[in-house]
């Protein structure tokens, strides 16, 4: 079967014509390339090229032969590129999973800004995914790394297998109705919330949120009556809009523009969130690495990844 080799010789000599050209410019002598020629013409059966002492020329087999090899040529360079950039970290498949408040610290939105650029023919799969749900989906293999919100519970199996790189530890603040008494304070301690209804979101899905908020109330000395429930962060923001009781989210949720709902600063010492990036210990990948690299730039440039 003939190789890329013998492709690359018949397609030089096809171009120029000549032989003692064709050796040239692939830098060799006339005799081997004329042995490849004829051991390509062998491999096919068919003539390829009409030759005497005066010239060169290509017989119709070897016309169509010479369209088919420089496609065959093409491909195989596309094939080394990706293969190359594939393996500089440059191509392939990232899997990113991340909790809805992440959509709204800069950290996300300008690490996979950045990264496109840097590496525009990966393809990032974004997942949306809370953060104990990511921790095994990265044991599980499902994703490459994960925006997270919290560190492993202790009881999972396998958190030995993990790395945690925390980026930033961001403010909590208080999420109150507008018509709320003391919706019209700048700042505000928990414990005076002892008596006020809140939205969270279900304790069942182990979400850090909801631990916040547990753990924050329990050193305030009371414990939260939840009157409702919603699964994202925006959802709360929205039944605190509508006056069913107040919420405890990440300063980043600024960004979302509801009117009824006053945020107030927490004067709770221990009032922050941290916001991290997860990882499999084993997981050397040129693409992820490429993808931490990005992180630690932005990192190390004045804080580009902390909150606005």
């Amino acid at each position: 079967m003939f190789n890329l080799r013998q492709l690359r010789y018949f397609v030089a000599v096809a171009e120029s014509l000549s032989f003692t050209r064709a050796a040239q410019s692939l830098h060799i002598s006339q005799p081997p390339l004329s042995q490849q020629i004829r051991a390509l013409e062998e491999d096919l059966g068919v003539r390829l090229l009409d030759r005497t002492k005066r010239r060169v020329r290509l017989t119709e087999p070897g016309r169509l032969f010479l369209e088919e090899a420089r496609k065959l040529l093409a491909q195989a360079e596309s094939a080394r590129v990706t293969v190359t950039h594939a393996a500089a970290g440059y191509g392939g498949r990232l899997r990113l999973g991340y909790p809805v408040s992440v959509a709204f610290h800069p950290a996300l939105p300008r690490t996979l800004l950045e990264y496109a650029q840097v590496a525009p023919t990966v393809q990032v799969e974004l997942s949306e995914m809370y953060t104990g749900a990511q921790y095994e989906s990265l044991l599980a293999n499902q994703i490459d790394i994960g925006f997270v919100r919290a560190h492993p519970a202790k009881s999972l199996r396998g958190r030995d297998r993990l790395l945690i790189r925390e980026l930033d530890r961001e403010r909590m603040l208080l999420a109150l109705p507008s018509a709320h008494p003391l919706a019209k304070k700048e700042r505000i301690a928990l414990r005076e919330l002892a008596d006020t209804p809140f939205v969270a979101q279900p304790g069942r899905y182990g979400t850090t949120l909801y631990d916040a908020l547990m753990t924050l109330t329990a050193r305030a000395g009371f414990h939260p009556a939840i009157v409702q429930e919603a699964q994202q962060v925006t959802g709360l923001l929205a039944l605190v809009s509508a006056g069913i009781g107040a919420a405890l989210v990440p300063a980043s949720l600024r960004a979302v523009k509801l009117t009824h709902v006053r945020l107030l600063e927490l004067l709770d010492p221990d009032a922050f969130l941290m916001l991290g990036l997860a990882t499999r210990k084993d997981d050397n990948g040129p693409v992820l690495q490429r993808f931490l690299g990005v992180v630690d730039r932005l990192q190390e440039g004045a804080g580009d990844l902390a909150e606005d």
